[in-house]
């Protein structure tokens, strides 16, 4: 992506001021649609419009969708509602459409609709509205090459060419029934191998892969990714062809799920973008830090109930931090392996109880070597044998706890049709330090 200097944007700036329409489509027509959209982020909003309103209607399409969710939507509020219709909407793909409608209130969408030429796209777009974002259904587009099973050759290529008229990329071309279904994929090489065929259906590649409009997103991407294509059929419950997706569409879908994951796993309770207010940020951040202040309070209450032990042993304290650390920390790495293995598809919920054994195992080694290290430093540092046994034994119990624990939430949060993601961040950070300092007050009320 262009890197634009300050004298750069200064001088551009200087031609929109001027007005000087000539020169600044003469520097927008060197930049790819990437770039300009880079270019937005350095202007105010009446700048943009202006640079906007001398693009042809496609490259204008094609700047709208590469710009972030926050800058479209303030571009869109912008601008009146027969210029988003005409000038984007009418010229973008029926996926890319509706991700862009998406973002308005539902009597923009309405009056935007109202003012769509064509009819058919219309209909397409308020269909795919319907299904839900995060699924197959709501990122597939409808453009596609479709043919009849029935179909001779040649009647195939005739109609290929009145389809592809409108298309600007042909992935597949999917083979239907008279009813609609999916059938097959008709490769292009089939096209130069068999030209004389008698009908589509006997050269064509029978039971393709194919996603239901209820499919997640994520799944969708491990199916492109397992099986190495570019694009999948989308079918409806009875298999019929109702659109494709790509895999462009899906990463920008999974792009934006990481992001939302890394800042929910952060503590950060909202998407938020650097670019953002200060109240915008505060509002987002402050809950999970509200949280962790509460959680800080219960640990200092359950230490101020030990204020003996303390007083009879004030080597005690010196290792709060350090049970507290070890536990946060062990169960962060514990659930960002169940995470990860639920968001690649390597870990079914099915297998919880394999998991949870493994996951078992490994903590029982990884506490009995913490714990024998810091017995032996204690040991030959410290000179308190009590202090030794309670430290070490409370760091092997921690362990175990904090692996077991940062296993079954994310488990359980998944099976809840709750975000797995949440499990990585402060939830499991605060609950540890908790439990952790019950273990190790527990140990010292014990032994002590």
């Amino acid at each position: 992506m262009e890197q634009f200097s300050q004298d750069y944007i200064k001088e551009f700036r200087t031609i929109i001021d001027n007005k000087d329409k000539e020169r600044a489509l003469e520097l927008l027509n060197e930049l790819h649609p990437a770039d300009i959209a880079a270019l937005y982020q350095e202007l105010d909003l009446d700048e943009a419009e202006f640079v906007y309103l001398l693009l042809d209607a496609d490259k204008a399409a094609d700047v709208l969708l590469e710009l972030d969710e926050d800058d479209r939507r303030k571009m869109l509020k912008h601008l009146p509602v027969d210029v988003i219709a005409k000038q984007f909407i009418d010229h973008m793909d029926s996926d890319d459409a509706v991700d862009v409608i998406r973002d308005l209130d539902e009597d923009a969408q309405e009056e935007i609709l109202s003012h769509i030429d064509d009819v058919e796209q219309a209909g397409d777009i308020v269909d795919l509205l319907k299904y839900d974002e995060d699924t197959a259904g709501g990122i597939m587009g409808t453009e596609m090459v479709i043919v009849n099973e029935n179909w001779s050759m040649p009647e195939c290529l005739n109609e290929m060419r009145r389809q592809a008229e409108t298309m600007d990329e042909i992935y597949y071309v999917y083979v239907v029934d008279d009813d609609e279904r999916l059938r097959g994929i008709f490769p292009l090489k089939k096209m130069i191998t068999n030209p004389n065929a008698s009908k589509i259906k006997h050269v064509m590649e029978k039971d393709p892969i194919s996603v239901k409009t209820d499919t997640s997103i994520e799944e969708v991407a491990q199916i492109i990714e397992k099986y190495d294509i570019v694009a999948v059929p989308v079918v409806d419950s009875i298999g019929r062809l109702v659109g494709r997706i790509t895999v462009d569409d899906v990463m920008d879908e999974v792009r934006e799920q990481s992001e939302r994951d890394y800042q929910l796993a952060s503590g950060i309770s909202q998407d938020v973008e650097s670019a953002d207010n200060v109240f915008t940020q505060t509002s987002a951040r402050l809950p999970w830090l509200l949280i962790g202040i509460c959680g800080g309070i219960a640990s200092a209450a359950i230490l101020g109930g030990f204020k003996s032990n303390f007083a009879a042993n004030p080597a005690l304290a010196l290792f709060i931090p350090l049970i507290g650390g070890t536990g946060g920390n062990v169960g962060i790495q514990s659930s960002a392996i169940v995470v990860q293995g639920l968001a690649n598809g390597t870990l079914d919920i099915k297998h919880a109880g394999q998991q949870l054994v493994k996951e078992s195992g490994v903590a029982l080694i990884n506490a009995a070597i913490i714990s024998l290290l810091v017995f032996l430093y204690n040991w030959f540092f410290m000179g308190n044998n009590l202090i030794t046994a309670v430290v070490s034994l409370s760091l092997l119990a921690v362990v175990l706890f904090a692996s077991i624990f940062g296993t079954i939430v994310p488990l359980t949060l998944e099976r809840l049709k709750i975000d797995p993601a949440l499990a990585t961040g402060p939830f499991i950070t605060i609950t540890n330090d908790i439990i952790g300092v019950l273990i190790y007050m527990g140990m010292c009320k014990l032994l002590l």
